[in-house]
């Protein structure tokens, strides 16, 4: 049985969305981009409901007669893949390699402009996607150009955390490398994109100050404090973080940077992250107790049973070997 290739990247909850239409897609394992053939459909403006309209539509001798043999045939094979978020009988969908929708489109027009029928819904929602994805091909080789298309994500987690990291902290920001944020993401099963990243504000402020700012030792801030130069008014005439860069700040927060992510790659979930990262703050500090509970995130909120605490309560009542 031959497998099949498995999306990667992408759900049902981050389409692609031009203008107010949304139509799933993903990315696979070996690269390709694909459409949901029903995404397609609702796409072109159609009032079918069955799924196989697409495949006899292009097939249409009005329509077909603009498709080259090669893409008619891409057409006629869907692409069949595994959803990484799905189980049970709908594990596996169909789609289409993304740039069919331009030649469906460009056939629609064709097609319209030689006299055939067709549905006025379709032809005018092909002169609509065809204008607007033009516009949106310009945005996006602009952002490839530029390298703008690495930053979108890192802009938008910026804004996000600036609510909930307190101002003296988030001007070490900076520091982070995109590869933290990356690795909260995988841990959790989300998308690391924009819309993702909006849906997700308060926790990944609060998994940021817990598993990073909250580490670091003792004194670090005040001494943060005391080392930037004021005014006669009693105000910071730098940033703190200037003053700490070759001391202090910088080096603390570098390692636990360093310590956090490091972790983070060897666990396959959160929750196997924080128990190990349960276990590097119980040694380094010389205790088994923590409560860390408040770092399990549930969308309903309600408490979650840390298993690994439990364990260390009850080691810990274990005297340690004689040497």
């Amino acid at each position: 049985m031959t497998k099949l290739p498995k999306a990667t990247h992408g759900s049902e909850k981050t389409p692609l969305t031009i203008g107010d239409i949304k139509i799933p897609c993903y990315v696979l394992d070996d690269g390709t981009r694909v459409l949901s053939g029903r995404g397609i459909q609702k796409s072109l403006g159609t009032t079918a409901t069955s799924g196989a309209w697409l495949q006899k539509f292009v097939n249409k001798p009005e329509i077909k007669a603009h498709l080259p043999a090669d893409i008619l045939n891409r057409l006629n094979n869907p692409i069949e893949f595994e959803r990484k978020t799905s189980g049970g009988s709908q594990s596996s969908t169909y789609g289409y390699e993304a740039t069919l929708l331009i030649d469906i489109i460009d056939a629609i027009i064709d097609a319209s402009r030689t006299g055939s029928e067709i549905e006025v819904s379709v032809v005018d929602s092909a002169y609509f996607l065809s204008k607007a994805l033009k516009k949106v091909s310009i945005i996006a080789l602009i952002d490839e150009a530029t390298g703008y298309q690495y930053d979108r994500e890192r802009f938008e987690l910026q804004a996000i955390l600036k609510a909930y990291i307190s101002e003296e902290l988030l001007k070490w920001q900076k520091t982070f490398p995109d590869t933290f944020y990356q690795e909260v993401f995988r841990l959790n099963g989300w998308d690391y994109t924009v819309n993702d990243i909006k849906k997700r504000p308060g926790v990944v402020g609060k998994w940021t100050n817990k598993v990073i700012y909250e580490q670091l030792p003792n004194g670090v801030l005040d001494e943060l404090k005391t080392k930037t130069p004021k005014s006669k008014s009693g105000n910071p005439t730098a940033r703190y973080f200037q003053s700490l860069t070759a001391d202090v700040g910088h080096p603390h927060l570098s390692a636990q940077l360093n310590q956090v992510i490091a972790i983070m790659r060897i666990s396959d979930n959160w929750k196997e992250f924080m128990s190990n990262f349960n276990k590097m703050v119980a040694r380094k500090n010389g205790q088994l107790e923590l409560k860390y509970e408040d770092l399990e995130y549930k969308e309903d909120k309600e408490p979650v049973k840390n298993e690994f605490l439990t364990t260390l309560k009850a080691i810990s009542k274990v005297p340690p070997p004689k040497r």
